[in-house]
């Protein structure tokens, strides 16, 4: 793990923060979304927040500067403010339909993606049941007197909000587990072309940007479509939570007991806590949450740990009930919770947050995995930004994407899909687009991918397949195709090239059978496999293999625990830093610097 200045600071009130960037003496002008984007670029020790140097109002332009105080408290609040929205839905669920209508009126509700390109929904398992995901925001946003007042900065109220903290809540498809990934707030990543639904703004697709910066470009709708973007995962639903919604929060669950290894005092956050395990609630939970400098190495990635830990107690409290048995506690929860929340409009009302929240409910929270999206320092700025770890983080996301359980505890899966009712058509009347994906925030598009495979599919007798240069980023290699009678020419593709039938997928989105060349195969005229790959043998009949015998992207055949049977090796890398939900023995290390 590495120091605090291989992760951004805590925030720029905090002056040696400013100091540990590289970059932390230039500025950019900005205005606007523009604003966003400089600050993306500013080297500042927060990399990607707006700042001046808090000498005065501030220039009318919105200039970024990387070591003014100008966001004092700002992200110190908005750091954890998603980590309450995990467990608002339970919150809900438990307070019930107290005052129905008037909790619907408090919900604020918007577009849930804004992107040009939306990924088709999850597929149903054999038992007809989609798993969920759900992206949790917390924004820094000043938009009311409540939020100016607890993130201060008033000058800077007007420029574009920051999503400073983003997990991703995966409810498994049968309800038995779930999976979190957060993602750093500082990660350099692809943010797509969006369209702000109100005012019809355009804001053109970037490379290399800074994640939380999204937020701007229309809400939270483009932070959706940024998450598709880079992890391939489609997100159901989305909630963001603003600072007056974390305060009330925090007061109304009642407390959470965490743990600290040693007597911690942590000044910049005000945090004090003697050596044991302490119930915190109100301003000193928000002070636990913000505390980055008195935790492990003093970095981001100690802070997000224990945000995790304060997360997972939530949870069992919330679902334990113990802090909800008093029925005006109940109804402030759900008056903190709803007054709290910006949703996308399919969850907009208290019985949608009712439903989900007692489907939430039903995972055990021995079954609930918090994980950080694997990372390593950004090459062309590894004081103050981060990328995604090649390899583990592409092997995270895929995990969720195909529904597989993090802690590697996985039962057997049923083939998610049908035998083929239709058989293949002649190789030379298949039509297949093929298209570049291998692009990722590490490497460039391999040059002349797509028309490479697309030639090759036309060696081999598939006549029309075809390469389209559209921009495509995506980790796996997929096929996809739009009616279920052609699922037995996309399987004669995939055996063609050599793919698992793992990677062949439905999808109404798509006109006709889809090549996307991923990350994961880069050079070469086969694919190239992996252990407890199972090429496709049988395109024109039933899948090969039974039922119940395979599981999750490569069709690893399950049974004992050992390699190819989805446990063990389908589970959670290590770098992702996994943390179970049921671990009550979990206690922050503290920094041997902020003892006392």
């Amino acid at each position: 793990m590495r120091q605090s200045s291989g992760v951004r600071g805590d925030r720029p009130e905090e002056a040696e923060d400013a100091a540990e960037s590289k970059g932390s003496k230039s500025a950019r002008k900005s205005k606007g979304a523009e604003g966003a984007e400089a600050a993306k670029d500013s080297g500042d020790a927060e990399g990607g927040t707006q700042e001046s140097d808090g000498s005065g109002p501030g220039d009318d332009s919105g200039s970024i500067s990387g070591g003014g105080p100008r966001r004092r408290r700002i992200g110190r609040i908005a750091r954890w403010t998603a980590l309450t929205l995990s467990v608002l839905i339970l919150g809900v669920a438990a307070a019930g339909y107290f005052y129905y209508e008037h909790l619907n009126g408090n919900i604020r509700k918007n577009k849930l993606n804004l992107g040009d390109k939306q990924l088709d929904r999850s597929v149903a398992n054999a038992d007809g049941q989609r798993p969920l995901n759900i992206l949790i925001l917390g924004s820094d946003s000043r938009n009311s007197k409540e939020n100016v007042a607890l993130g201060g900065a008033r000058d800077d109220a007007d420029r574009p909000p920051l999503a400073d903290v983003q997990m991703l809540v995966h409810v498994s498809a049968d309800r038995s587990n779930m999976s979190v990934i957060s993602v750093p707030r500082d990660t350099r990543v692809t943010i797509p072309k969006c369209t702000d639904p109100e005012s019809g703004k355009v804001y053109k697709g970037t490379e290399r940007q800074i994640i939380n910066t999204s937020l701007g470009n229309g809400g939270p709708g483009c932070t959706v479509a940024t998450w598709e973007e880079l992890t391939g995962i489609p997100v159901d639903h989305f909630m963001m939570i603003d600072f007056s919604g974390v305060v009330s929060m925090a007061d109304a669950v009642g407390g959470v007991p965490v743990c600290v290894d040693a007597n911690v005092y942590d000044d910049k956050s005000g945090l004090r806590l003697p050596k044991g395990t302490h119930t915190i609630k109100g301003k000193q939970a928000l002070q636990w949450l913000r505390t980055r400098h008195g935790f492990e190495d003093g970095s981001d990635i100690g802070r997000t740990h224990a945000q995790h830990m304060y997360m997972n107690a939530m949870v069992r409290q919330l679902k334990s009930g113990t802090k909800l048995t008093d029925p005006g506690q109940l109804t402030g929860l759900a008056e903190a919770a709803t007054k709290a929340l910006t949703v996308d409009k399919d969850l907009g009302s208290v019985k949608a947050l009712y439903d989900l929240g007692n489907d939430i409910k039903r995972v055990p929270s021995s079954r609930i995995t918090m994980t950080t999206m694997p990372w390593v320092s950004d090459p062309q700025n590894p004081d103050a930004h981060v990328i995604p770890k090649p390899g583990d983080a592409d092997k995270l996301f895929s995990l969720v994407r195909n529904d597989i359980a993090l802690d590697g505890k996985d039962k057997k899966k049923a083939d998610k899909s049908p035998p083929p009712t239709v058989p293949a058509g002649r190789k030379g009347d298949i039509a297949v687009t093929v298209f570049n994906g291998t692009g990722t925030v590490v490497e460039p598009p391999a040059t002349g991918r797509g028309s490479d495979i697309a030639a090759l599919l036309v060696k081999q007798g598939f006549a029309k397949a075809t390469s389209d240069s559209t921009p495509r980023a995506q980790a796996d290699t997929t096929i996809t195709y739009p009616r279920a009678t052609q699922r037995a020419d996309a399987l004669a593709v995939a055996k063609a090239l050599g793919l698992p039938e793992s990677a062949v997928r439905h999808s109404p989105g798509v006109q006709q059978i889809t090549l996307v060349v991923g990350g994961d195969w880069r050079t070469g005229t086969t694919y190239p496999k992996t252990e407890g790959d199972e090429p496709v043998t049988e395109p024109s009949g039933s899948p090969s293999g039974t039922p119940g015998e395979q599981d999750g992207k490569n069709g690893e055949k399950k049974g004992d625990g050992k390699k190819g049977d989805g446990k063990g090796e389908n589970k959670a890398p290590e770098s992702s830093d996994p943390l179970n939900g049921d671990d009550k023995s979990a206690c922050m290390k503290v920094n041997s610097l902020n003892r006392f």
